[in-house]
């Protein structure tokens, strides 16, 4: 098993570059089996997830070539092979839920294990199917799968309960061909929706309202290939900006969207963070004024992003006066508080509601990965705990950073990755 070593670090300084968006290159790839024509995706970030989704890819029937060194993926599907997910692909990966629109839609059926990936509270997919019956498909659901079929797609009204991301995804790539107009409201409206919907558009679908709480969606009869680059990962940018502050640094952060991060943005002037917006991309001086608490409440976007909250969190436990924390988004997405807690932070859970006394001194300690941010706020936290911090299962930040270890690296950061 594989663990990193961090160490006290001195104030990170220097620039990184923003790999391309984890949670914006996984519905990309999966609607690229939308059509039997080559879709080439640059920017493609260099991650475990994108490697089990080639995977997942190639096992329905997709031709694959990944290109890291030039951050390219080209996907061909001409012809599908396998209408079902294997179990053993779809259980380290929640994402893998998304091959199930553009399967349906394409082929009429689809079936799929019920899917793994980080353990951060219930995520059922009820909005995807109850959007895909909307549509038309008949829905089967049996031990530990899900199996969708129709004859025929149909454009339809659909209203989500809750603003899902994934569903909101998978019934936009369901949609796209089906016979007639279909409306989808109380969507999600993150930058990764519309980065979906844009590649989609260049495939030949007719889709409007990306980015609103309404999509519209009129149905084609076939898609083309397409060349389309991922956006920046707004949560990796997010992460490097709470480095910057934590370490009471100074970061130049490139190849950034600001409109995609204004809530971090927001949160940390209000804690005395000074930011810059340039052409050259976002520096984050940490080291400028006496940093102070704040309070903060996830919600969907454009709120404060549930996946930004361990590492926000982690850094308020370094500044002074109490904090509150508030989680509305997942119902388990507090595991790391215990080893935060470790590590010599003061944090007690009331509800949904962490509060968080500051300015603590925290001392490296071996603690464990619970999911992919939760790892990440270890990290930060290591880098300014005295002495050394063995954090294990990191196989769930490898998930999603690209090259987590070089950059940390280059900014100064004293972390190893060692083999046991």
């Amino acid at each position: 098993m594989a663990k990193f070593l961090v160490e006290k670090s001195s104030s990170l300084h220097g620039e990184i570059e923003v790999s391309g968006s984890k949670n914006a290159v996984l519905p990309i790839m999966a609607a690229s089996i939308l059509t039997d024509e080559k879709c080439q995706i640059m920017d493609a970030p260099v991650l475990r997830d994108v490697d089990v989704m080639c995977r997942l890819l190639e096992s329905i029937g997709s031709q694959v070539k990944v290109n890291y060194e030039e951050g390219t993926v080209e996907i061909e599907t001409s012809s599908i092979i396998a209408k079902e997910a294997p179990y053993e692909l779809v259980k380290k990966m929640r994402a893998s839920i998304l091959v199930m629109g553009p399967l349906l839609s394409r082929t009429g059926q689809a079936k799929i294990a019920l899917p793994g990936g980080c353990a951060i509270g219930a995520r059922p997919i009820n909005l995807h199917l109850k959007g895909f019956q909307a549509l038309g498909a008949d829905i089967t659901e049996g031990h530990g799968y899900v199996e969708a079929k129709a004859d025929k797609l149909v454009g339809a009204n659909v209203y989500l309960d809750f603003p899902s991301v994934g569903a909101t995804e998978n019934i936009m790539m369901a949609a796209v061909m089906a016979d007639g107009i279909t409306v989808i409201e109380n969507v999600a409206e993150e930058p990764e929706i519309v980065d979906l919907a844009n590649f989609l558009n260049k495939m030949g679908a007719r889709i409007k309202g990306a980015g609103t709480d309404t999509i519209k969606i009129e149905g084609v009869e076939a898609l083309n290939g397409t060349k389309h680059a991922v956006i920046p990962d707004r949560i990796e940018t997010g992460t490097f900006m709470v480095a910057a502050a934590i370490t009471r640094g100074d970061i130049l952060i490139k190849n950034v969207v600001p409109d995609h991060v204004k809530p971090i943005i927001a949160k940390l002037k209000e804690c005395g963070v000074v930011i810059e917006d340039s052409d050259e991309g976002l520096r984050v001086h940490g080291d400028i004024n006496e940093l102070i608490s704040t309070d903060i409440k996830t919600l969907p976007y454009p709120g404060f992003p549930t996946d930004m909250q361990s590492q926000f969190m982690a850094f308020l436990t370094t500044v002074s006066g109490p904090s509150v924390v508030i989680e509305t988004v997942f119902e388990n997405r507090y595991m790391h508080i215990g080893e935060l807690n470790r590590m010599g932070a003061n944090i007690k859970i009331e509800g949904r509601s962490a509060i968080i006394q500051g300015n603590q001194k925290l001392q490296g300690a071996q603690v464990i990965s619970t999911d992919l941010r939760a790892g990440a706020a270890l990290v930060l936290s290591g880098l300014v705990a005295e002495g050394t911090t063995e954090i294990s299962e990191i196989y769930h930040i490898e998930r999603g950073y690209t090259n987590f270890i070089g950059k940390f690296r280059a900014l100064g950061a004293r972390i190893n990755r060692i083999e046991e």
